[in-house]
């Protein structure tokens, strides 16, 4: 099945609905005017419930197919939420608002599960229900979990969800996917060091905090290299550092350390967060300082189910001619909550030859719109056909 020819014939207006939305970006859970327009959209397609509210700004709307004769409800999944970077695209459609853009392509995800939740309220060709949901503060990891947590997919009955990505580098309107994990698990760490500040030209009085979280930092290095299976998928980077002081003749009293860990397997990141602890903490006794662990867990990984990835690459083929197998990747996407809370899988289109994803100068491509659209509808269609 090729590219639906309805879906192809309003490229146009739903490329308009995206650089709108990229002209007016909003962050977290603060997409009050995508939420407004997301839903004036689904209730002038005529969908038969819209909800607003839900996970603070989250909107859900639902279509009701032809015939319902085995009750199935299928979910799908837009986005909404920009970034906090200045924008340096030089698009027409640019950012409006000072220091906030869409880097990572959602005014495409958005535009897209809208054009398709037109399509379907249109055509209704299918037996039982969709439930679009679209999800604010992805990008903070808090979205997803905040609509779940408020009971969306009992709500609705959802019995699987599906979810789209746009990846650069992939040609445009093509396909990726891969069955089990496919994103990791991003967690954040902090380590408090607290050394004996003094005078910089006395350090022999003093208990040196930044020595002493230098340290930690090389040290932490170790346990993806030593201790970790060479096999296994893990990062572990340090990313800041601040001391008490900013004094250049002061050495302080105390430096944080802050830094994420990514992995892909619950074991992996169990020892992980096990070793951190311990290293920072034998690292500084052993100068005569101590140091504090505080370790967040945000967004588990990311695992397509079996079944569904393999029907979710088997529509990709019929939209695009073709599926190929997507990496292992070490960003996060908060999707991962929908996908313990029901069975489905999460794909990746093709964005072209663009610029990196949170690049100042990344821009979603609009060509990438029908496929997108497409392979939503025809999910619907394949998977509950017409009775």
């Amino acid at each position: 099945m090729p590219i639906k020819n309805r879906l192809a014939e309003l490229l146009p207006e739903i490329a308009a609905w995206r650089q709108d939305i990229h002209t007016h970006p909003e962050l977290g859970f603060d997409t009050t005017r995508t939420a407004a327009l997301v839903a004036e959209k689904l209730r002038a397609f005529g969908c038969d419930e819209v909800v607003t509210g839900i996970g603070q700004s989250g909107v859900v709307g639902v279509i009701r197919g032809r015939s319902d004769t085995a009750g199935r409800v299928i979910g799908l999944r837009g986005d909404m939420d920009a970034l906090p970077i200045l924008e340096a695209t030089g698009a027409a459609y640019a950012s409006q608002t000072e220091g906030v853009m869409h880097a990572c392509g959602h005014d495409g995800h958005t535009a897209m599960l809208l054009g398709a939740a037109r399509y379907l309220s249109e055509t209704r060709n299918f037996d039982g229900t969709v439930v679009v949901m679209f999800q604010p503060a992805e990008e903070i990891g808090k979205g997803a979990k905040a609509m779940c947590d408020e009971g969306m997919m009992d709500r609705w009955g959802v019995q699987e969800v599906y979810g789209m990505h746009n990846m650069p580098g992939l040609p445009v309107g093509e396909f990726a996917i891969r069955p089990g994990p496919l994103l990791a698990a991003t967690d954040e760490f902090f380590i408090e060091v607290t050394g004996h500040g003094g005078h910089a030209a006395h350090p022999e009085e003093t208990v040196d905090p930044t020595v002493v979280a230098s340290h930690i930092v090389l040290a932490l290095q170790s346990i993806i290299s030593r201790n970790a299976d060479p096999i296994a998928q893990g990062v572990l980077s340090v990313t800041a550092m601040e001391t008490s002081s900013h004094a250049y003749n002061v050495i302080p009293q105390s430096v944080r350390l802050r830094g994420t860990v990514r992995t892909h397997s619950a074991d992996l990141q169990d020892l992980i967060e096990r070793r951190l602890s311990e290293l920072a903490e034998a690292t500084a006794q052993g100068f005569g300082g101590a140091a504090k662990v505080e370790y967040l867990r945000h967004v588990p990984i990311t695992i397509n189910a079996t079944e569904p990835a393999a029907f979710a690459a088997e529509i990709a083929t019929s939209v695009s001619g073709g599926c190929g197998e997507a990496p292992l990747i070490m960003g996060g996407e908060d999707f991962a909550f929908m996908l313990q809370e029901r069975p489905g899988a999460f794909i990746f289109v093709g964005n072209g030859a663009s610029a990196a994803l949170h690049h100042p100068e990344y821009n979603f491509d609009d060509e990438a719109i029908p496929a997108g659209c497409s392979w939503f509808a025809e999910l619907v269609e394949r998977r509950m056909p017409a009775a």
